[in-house]
């Protein structure tokens, strides 16, 4: 993986960042929610063309605006508009997913030798934490800063039993931009009961630009890891880790998305319509981030890289949208108009004893940290 231009963007950045300079937090109301409820949203700006709007439902990102090479700053998040299409055809837009991120089978998993049954809704298994998962609730802000860093912090509480889970969980999600153009997501958990947790963001990331007729499948990817979990028809894992050497999973050095998204003869790819799998980036859950991807726009020039603390990274390349969605500027959503990179561990893990385990006792916090290191390359 070549390093200069990653390394020229960081410091051409750090050159221009003054400390003097203060990023903005600034409140508003993103409409209402079915009861009435308003809905707030907060927007972090920064003095390099950067801001990034966050909204109560679901601790979403909805708009994440940056410059091209060129000075142009363009959305880079596809989603809706108004709170109408976030209510009325929710798509895990933006969305911090969990109690469980990613799919469970069969919506079932035991707990210290207890049964437990959590909603499916993605065809036989549970997907992002079920019907109502952690998308689909109104959170509640409980801090507004500017600063170095302008910064927002949201809170949800969910009860013991929420879609089947045992056990009230008490999540805090922060957002915080820096004068670095670095946007970091910490997702913070305690438990009163032993249970499950695995919290990510299921930001959609076109860099082109929202409605731009280019989409997501000339981005180039760099994902730093030997491994991937294979999945079953169902794209549940088999439990086991593959290498990807020889694979279209192979992502080391630096590919076009497109170059093998359509790659029928790999049956993975067959049964995912693309790409939504599981890179193993390490083995475990680490003190410090390390370096999960890089996605960078050659047209626009537009990046980042992604560092979490996290040993998977789920990689979706937009499969299933098949132009029954509208979003913003009246754009019709299609199969990889966008695409996603979850840190998280990995799917399955409540029934998949070889995967690092996702189970969070009281007395513990559960902690997911990702940094989004957005650059622009001329």
């Amino acid at each position: 993986m070549t390093r200069a231009p990653i390394l020229a963007a960081a410091l051409t950045a750090a050159a221009f960042a003054s400390p003097a300079l203060a990023a903005d937090a600034k409140r508003s109301t993103f409409g209402a929610m079915p009861d009435g409820r308003p809905v707030p949203a907060v927007t972090l700006t920064n003095s390099r063309g950067v801001s990034a709007t966050i909204i109560a439902l679901g601790a979403s990102i909805q708009a994440l605006h940056m410059p091209d090479k060129t000075g142009k700053r363009e959305d880079v998040q596809i989603g809706y508009d108004t709170i109408d299409g976030y209510l009325a055809k929710p798509e895990f837009f933006g969305a911090t997913v969990g109690r469980v991120a990613n799919r469970i089978a069969k919506g079932r998993f035991t707990l210290d030798g207890r049964a437990y049954t959590t909603p499916v809704n993605n065809n036989e298994n549970s997907l992002h934490g079920g019907t109502a998962g952690f998308d689909k609730v109104l959170w509640e802000v409980t801090e507004v800063k500017s600063g170095p860093a302008a910064s927002v912090t949201l809170r949800y509480v969910s009860p013991d039993g929420d879609m089947g889970y045992p056990g009230a969980l008490t999540t805090y999600a922060t957002y915080a931009l820096d004068e670095r153009n670095q946007l970091t997501i910490e997702y913070r958990a305690t438990t009163d009961k032993p249970t499950y947790v695995n919290i990510s963001n299921h930001a959609y990331w076109n860099l082109a630009g929202v409605g731009s007729p280019r989409g997501a499948m000339g981005h180039v990817v760099t994902i730093p890891a030997a491994r991937y979990t294979p999945t079953d028809t169902g794209l549940i894992p088999l439990g086991r880790h593959d290498p990807v050497a020889g694979t279209v999973f192979d992502f080391r050095t630096p590919r076009a998305i497109a170059d093998r998204v359509r790659d029928g003869r790999d049956k993975q790819i067959a049964a995912g319509r693309g790409y939504d799998h599981n890179w193993v980036i390490g083995d475990a859950v680490t003190p410090t981030e390390h370096l999960m991807a890089r996605v960078f726009d050659p047209v626009s020039g537009r990046g980042f890289e992604l560092w979490s603390n996290q040993p998977g990274l789920q990689f979706y390349s937009g499969n299933f949208f098949d132009a029954t969605i509208t979003g913003k500027k009246g754009t019709i959503y299609r199969m990889g108009d966008a695409i996603v990179m979850e840190p998280q561990l990995f799917p399955d893990s409540p029934n998949q004893p070889n995967f690092p385990s996702v189970r969070l006792n009281p007395g513990q916090t559960y902690r997911n940290t990702m940094t989004y290191k957005l650059f622009t390359q001329r």
